[in-house]
């Protein structure tokens, strides 16, 4: 029989901080990540949705996707500079917070 609790897992990340991440998402009232899924429909499957979060991240499985890079001029005209736009889904977003 195996274990199901965080003792089991590399990595002890309290769900507690992922509701708290969560909350702190959804105050700053983001728009949509790149995969078009607002916080209202994450919050459709809430719980299901913050268990895989930290599930992944409590076994050590997630990964985030990678950064999109977009040159972007600098002030006063002297060249471009790479601005890094996050892709993170929506739902991904809680593990930023």
């Amino acid at each position: 029989m195996s274990k199901s609790g965080p003792e089991s897992k590399p990595f002890d990340i309290p769900k507690q901080l992922v509701w708290e991440a969560y909350k702190q998402v959804k105050a700053n009232k983001g728009a949509a990540g790149v995969d078009g899924v607002t916080v209202e429909a994450f919050e459709s499957d809430l719980r299901n949705n913050l268990y895989k979060i930290w599930n992944r991240m409590s076994s050590g499985t997630y990964f985030p996707p990678p950064v999109k890079a977009v040159e972007i001029p600098k002030q006063h005209g002297a060249g471009t500079r790479i601005l890094r736009v996050p892709t993170e889904p929506a739902n991904c977003r809680v593990t930023q917070a």
